[in-house]
């Protein structure tokens, strides 16, 4: 695909934005890229990657997957792929996935698997003597967390652009947080990114699912739907809000 595509631009645009506005990324970071086989992580690593020929500060990238452990996993197509694309890929098989849909856990199995997920993600990152970690998470996700913290966790809250963790050890960043899913969608299709099939039995039945269905509708009533709602998290005015 032609650096000169608009989708290409788009994306480079919007990321560029993220990167200056949150000062994200420093000349020496060592960076692990939270891989999941999905389009945006596929679509961040491209873009990290391909920053690098063209900009004057030098960092290193490290693609990470953490494998649930679900039967039918794609973890070694996955590898060969990034293999294919000029990147090595490390896996991390557990059975996180397992144990958060077992009858073991009380709690929601997505957070569970999550949570597990981000932990070794941090163990790894020290392990690799890492200071940054990239995960893919976009303008909808950011969107929907707002949602979803509001509907099931009872307060006004969502994932932030860039956030430090156990005394500014490590910083996370989601470079992608000014792209729209769209223009990442159509990014995987222009670039022909395999579709690497999510072997979670709750993977299309979440609570992130059906926020994301309630705001689909939302938008096709108004287009400045979505930048409103992306507007208004940094847009805050405290005092009408209850105390």
């Amino acid at each position: 695909m032609s650096k000169s595509s608009n989708t290409y631009k788009v994306i480079n645009r919007d990321v560029g934005k993220a990167l200056h506005r949150y000062d994200m990324i420093s000349h020496g970071d060592r960076i692990l890229v939270a891989l999941s086989g999905g389009k945006d992580s596929l679509t961040l690593m491209w873009v990290l990657n391909e920053r690098l020929s063209r900009i004057p500060i030098k960092y290193k990238l490290f693609a990470v997957y953490v494998d649930p452990g679900f039967e039918h996993g794609y973890s070694q197509s996955l590898s060969e792929y990034c293999r294919k694309i000029g990147f090595e890929l490390r896996v991390e098989h557990t059975d996180y996935g397992i144990v958060a849909h077992s009858s073991r856990n009380r709690e929601n199995p997505c957070f569970l698997c999550s949570r597990l997920r981000k932990k070794r993600l941090f163990e790894i990152a020290d392990e690799l003597e890492c200071n940054k970690l990239a995960f893919g998470h976009n303008k909808d996700d950011i969107i929907e967390t707002l949602f979803l913290n509001i509907c099931y966790a009872g307060e006004i809250s969502t994932m932030v652009p860039s956030q430090s963790f156990f005394q500014e050890r490590f910083t996370l960043i989601r470079p992608l947080s000014f792209v729209d899913e769209e223009v990442i969608r159509r990014f995987a299709r222009e670039k022909g990114y395999p579709d690497f099939v999510n072997a979670c039995p709750t993977s299309k039945v979440s609570k992130r699912q059906e926020i994301k269905g309630f705001l689909n509708q939302l938008y096709r009533t108004n287009r400045k739907v979505k930048g409103n709602i992306f507007k208004a998290m940094s847009h805050v005015k405290k005092e009408y809000l209850l105390k």
